[in-house]
């Protein structure tokens, strides 16, 4: 649900008689309340993607956040199920992600945006002696003109999602580059499109491009969205679990429905 406070006004207008007395009215001062607004937001998924590859294993994922936003000034925390950290071995009894974030938006010119911040992607859970951990902390600076964006990624934690590079050591400074889309059809229709490109640092076998297309509809209690998602990943590289691996990276349609307060 989205809080707006607005400065309330109060009046009072009192006549006196049928003669010319004139009415008078008193305006109450009121001190101006702070502009900030307060969103929560949930998701069902047939899968949950990101950045092209699968976080659930291919199968479905629940997700919820809150936003909480002050005069261009926001905090976030937004969460889903995952299965590829305790799957990999990576941590045992881990089955969440929980996205922490935090910064600036602002406009300049005419129809033109900026936003700058940090996050950091956290999956609990009980560390497992000598793997690399999967927590994950980005700064990032995007740009939009109308609903296109261009946001760019930049990994400031020793490791981005447990990769190292390919004699072992320490992925800081990998990056992710991000262009969006969406378009208004009318009637609640809308189309979307995005490609990116992930670059892990010193590690080809790990680095690949992504994209998708699809299709939203607001049936107004909610957003359906149906997508398909493709990677040049390597199949080899991005095939997760120890016991039962699957292939994370390959084409999919993933049916999505959110809806926010």
């Amino acid at each position: 649900m989205k809080l707006r406070i607005n400065t309330l006004r109060a009046s009072l207008l009192l006549s006196f008689g049928l003669t010319a007395i004139p009415a008078f009215a008193a305006d109450a001062p009121v001190a101006a309340a702070p502009d900030y607004t307060l969103t929560a937001n949930v998701g069902l998924a047939t899968d949950y993607v990101f950045r092209g590859v699968s976080q659930t294993q291919n199968k479905p994922a629940v997700s919820g956040g809150v936003d909480f936003g002050y005069n261009g000034f926001y905090l976030g925390m937004w969460g889903s199920n995952v299965a590829w950290v305790n799957d990999s071995n990576l941590k045992d009894n881990s089955s969440l992600e929980l996205d922490f974030y935090g910064g600036y938006k602002g406009t300049f010119a005419e129809d033109f945006g900026y936003d700058l911040g940090v996050l950091t992607y956290y999956y609990p859970g009980d560390d497992v002696a000598g793997a690399t951990t999967p927590d994950t902390t980005e700064i990032y600076a995007g740009i939009s003109w109308k609903t296109l964006s261009l946001k760019y990624n930049y990994v400031v934690s020793d490791y981005i999602f447990a990769w190292t590079t390919t004699d072992g050591g320490k992925t800081n400074g990998s990056y992710y580059l991000d262009l969006s889309g969406t378009y208004d059809l009318g009637d609640g229709w809308g189309i979307l499109g995005h490609v990116g490109y992930q670059d892990i640092k010193n590690n080809s076998d790990a680095s690949y491009t992504d994209w998708k297309l699809g299709v939203s509809k607001d049936v107004g209690f909610g957003v359906f969205s149906l997508a398909y998602t493709d990677t040049d990943a390597k199949t080899s590289t991005y095939t997760f679990g120890v016991d039962n691996p699957k292939e994370v990276a390959n084409a999919k349609a993933v049916l999505t429905f959110s809806k926010s307060f």
